[in-house]
């Protein structure tokens, strides 16, 4: 598959933008496509990203409308309410749903593209999403890679290792219900044991990032590591699927015992959507916290799903 047509809803916001400046480097020719409510942005975005095409960038950016996502490859939805001190994404559900519904409303069953939701809480809006579209459920995916990314982080310090050598993995929920697999961590891609010390360390680090972030009161999420990210997963879903496993929200149909509710699983993707969800054996601890994650992620859909504003 080669270029893509691939539109951002939220494009003038950090993730969207820096969504967009990491698709134009990749070198895959893509067409990028801003959306927003914030026109002023927009055009500040795309003033500045058209030098990036100067430098060696390649693609096209633009500034778009609601209906561009109709004939979209892909659609990242990273728009949200205004980031607030908070903690737990949670508080953002029905004002995110409510931004989300727009473009719902031009996606359905027949829609051949994917959607990417970064817009939180992820994993009862991709629930709510895939339900109200009925777009094939391995088309609509949902970015949680940010908590693996932290783990990898606080295992690495807790190590005293260089980032970017270690491997593990975090499931569940995006958010205080994930659910960090300690017994699948390597080094090099040597398979390590942490200590308890370690595996506290580890898990403080990931547990505690969102609540101290945004106690800085910024206003900003994480927008550096989110924009790459996210194109990394595009560039995944232009593939023929092989090999990268990914941890991504995808509402599931029996895998785990659980149905019809998106959680974060290992899943290979590539061209149409997730290619595989991967069921790795999990300790009953692991298992017991999965589950609980599914009942808070299952109450919290449920609440959209049954709201009348909806």
């Amino acid at each position: 598959m080669g270029a893509q047509k691939i539109s951002i809803v939220g494009g003038a916001g950090g993730v969207g933008a820096s969504l967009a400046f990491n698709l134009l480097r990749d070198g895959a020719g893509d067409e990028v496509v801003l959306i927003d409510s914030r026109p002023n942005m927009v055009t500040s975005h795309l003033m500045d990203l058209e030098q990036t095409l100067e430098q060696g960038s390649s693609g096209t950016v633009r500034a778009g409308e609601q209906d561009d996502v109709r004939d979209s490859d892909v659609v990242v939805m990273s728009a949200g309410a205004p980031l607030t001190v908070n903690t737990s994404r949670m508080i953002y559900l029905e004002d995110n749903a409510r931004i989300m519904d727009a473009t719902l409303d031009l996606l359905d069953e027949d829609w051949g593209g994917t959607l990417l939701v970064v817009t939180n809480p992820v994993d009862p809006l991709v629930t709510w999403a895939q339900r109200r579209s009925g777009i094939d459920r391995r088309r609509v995916i949902g970015y949680t890679l940010n908590d693996t990314l932290r783990f990898r982080t606080g295992i690495a310090m807790a190590l005293g290792a260089d980032l970017g050598s270690v491997e593990a993995w975090v499931i569940g929920e995006h958010g205080d219900a994930c659910v960090p697999l300690h017994d699948r961590v390597t080094v090099d891609g040597e398979p390590v044991e942490l200590t308890p010390e370690q595996s506290a360390a580890a898990e403080d680090f990931l547990r505690t990032w969102y609540v101290r972030h945004v106690a800085l009161d910024s206003g900003r999420s994480s927008t550096w590591t989110s924009g790459l990210g996210i194109a990394r997963m595009v560039r995944a879903l232009s593939s023929n699927g092989a090999g990268e496993l990914w941890p991504g929200s995808v509402v599931l149909d029996g895998e785990y015992g659980i149905r019809g509710l998106a959680i974060g699983v290992p899943v290979t993707l590539g061209n149409g959507g997730v290619q595989q969800v991967h069921e790795w054996e999990l300790t009953s601890e692991q298992r017991a916290g999965f589950h609980s994650a599914a009942a808070l992620v299952r109450g919290a859909a449920e609440a959209i799903l049954g709201s009348p504003s909806f």
